[in-house]
């Protein structure tokens, strides 16, 4: 498993938020590629199937061995005509077209995996999380990670894990199952380091690779100074976020730092950290993203930020 440094996030790509052309996101995959970017990932949630299906497009065409892609499994998609003249839900702006069907058993993980193929039209994945499982943990520890080893085992598929917007169930998957890869979404970031409590820990000990996804908080970190109305795990922010991500923007100026650029290189500086993935839907941000991520950051800036109780220190 290769994973570069800065993975692309594939979540724009299935329209999270605002439609995008198949164009622009095929132009966003080419500029990362260009850029060196050799880590994709998606999921069948990410636009009903929309995000695979461009992923596989943009990328059908390049050397296989030359990338490392990655989708999930655990919802699959169902037709439902009955809803098709409606926006889906789940904040996507697609049809309502599928609807989401929970299921990490051994079929359902298979049928997941077998429809995502067909959607992308790749030869193979090289990671598949299951996706977060957080209201069917037992049966994800119990039933999905052993239907993934198996697939791994017979060389379906490459590396598995799980991926959550929660650190203290993805430490429980280190810790008790054969996983060789998790995902954690905003729960590393400038804002919330709580996964330097249990799973970040529990990852080192086991020599599982931690990837590191929702690092601007869904956007709220992502500007220079946040907006009032920045978004914080999918949601509105509320005011006191907002406030405090504006201290952190203060501090990282006195520094010659933006704070997109800040959290980039706060969440690489821990060892089980091997990737960061960053949602992308065009070239300009593709091009942003990559001159963020080159940023030269003084390690007097984090001083400075757990000075003001900003950011915890490090655990004992």
């Amino acid at each position: 498993m290769r994973l570069s440094e800065l993975g692309f996030g594939g979540s724009p790509g299935g329209n999270l938020y605002q439609a995008v052309s198949d164009e622009q996101f095929g132009s966003a995959v080419d500029a990362a590629w260009n850029a060196g970017v050799r880590h994709f990932d998606t999921a069948p949630h990410y636009g009903l199937g929309l995000s695979e299906r461009r992923l596989g497009a943009a990328l059908r065409t390049r050397p296989r061995d030359e990338y490392t892609v990655s989708t999930k499994v655990g919802r699959l998609l169902v037709p439902s005509p009955e809803t098709g003249g409606h926006t889906d839900p789940e904040g996507f702006a697609v049809a309502a077209t599928h609807r989401r069907v929970w299921d990490f058993s051994r079929d359902g993980i298979r049928r997941s995996l077998e429809d995502s193929l067909r959607r992308t039209g790749l030869d193979r994945f090289d990671i598949v999380y299951l996706h977060d499982p957080d209201d069917h943990l037992r049966e994800a520890v119990e039933v999905g990670v052993p239907a993934l080893v198996e697939l791994r085992d017979e060389g379906c598929v490459g590396a598995v894990g799980a991926g959550m917007n929660r650190s203290h169930p993805l430490a429980r998957f280190v810790r008790e199952t054969d996983v060789d890869v998790v995902m954690c979404a905003g729960r590393y970031t400038l804002l919330d380091q709580g996964a330097a409590h249990d799973l970040l820990p529990a990852a080192r000990e086991r020599g599982v690779d931690v990837v590191i996804a929702g690092v601007y908080n869904s956007g709220l970190l992502s500007r220079d100074r946040p907006p009032a109305d920045s978004r914080y795990d999918y949601r509105p922010a509320d005011p006191e976020r907002v406030e405090r991500a504006t201290r952190i923007a203060e501090v990282c100026e006195r520094y010659g730092v933006t704070l997109p650029a800040a959290a980039l290189a706060f969440v690489r500086a821990d060892p089980a950290v091997a990737s960061t993935v960053v949602g992308m839907r065009s070239r300009p941000e593709v091009v942003e993203t990559i001159h963020r991520s080159g940023a030269v950051v003084p390690d007097e800036l984090w001083s400075a930020l757990r000075a003001q109780r900003l950011i915890e220190p490090p655990p004992a």
